[in-house]
């Protein structure tokens, strides 16, 4: 049996007389001119960028990232405050001229990328061992010393 509607179609369409598809339409708009600006900033690629693993180790850890497309004089890293910062930066020279012919269309990736990890306040810049190979940085850092549990002492109660 059919049942007669109150509502239109959906009943928050005008809820309170507030139009969601509007809203909905204009958020839409929103993220769509987000993702065009990431992609400008960053180029198609930007989500694959930076792709770490983590291993732990018996010692510490290992840290493997992919920075495709870079070299080791484009890869900075800094340690602050127990947070160690890796940075690749990468510009292209517009005015390099060359024998091949005019470039009709250029997608290959300029700017910067960063990555922050909390590796503890204990670890120094001697501590972190960094080697960069094949596109791909490789770091070890050491785990932070296990804390000693005092030892339990009882104590006698006079009286």
């Amino acid at each position: 049996m059919l049942m007669p509607s109150i509502f239109g179609e959906n009943l928050f369409d005008e809820f309170m007389g507030f139009p969601f598809d509007e809203m909905e339409r204009e958020m839409n708009q929103m993220d769509r001119q987000m993702r065009r600006a990431d992609r400008r900033l960053y180029g198609k690629n930007a989500a694959r960028e930076m792709k770490t693993d983590v291993r732990e180790t018996e010692n510490g850890y290992e840290v493997e990232m992919d920075l495709p497309g870079f070299k080791k004089d484009q890869v900075q890293l800094e340690l602050l405050n127990g947070y160690l910062t890796v940075t690749a930066t990468k510009g292209m020279d517009k005015d390099e001229k060359n024998d091949k012919g005019k470039v009709i269309r250029q997608e290959r990736y300029a700017g910067s990328l960063q990555r922050t990890f909390y590796v503890g306040e204990h670890v120094t810049e001697n501590d972190v061992k960094a080697k960069f190979e094949d596109g791909v940085l490789h770091l070890e850092l050491p785990k932070e010393p296990e804390k000693k549990m005092p030892e339990k002492k009882t104590i006698m109660i006079e009286g």
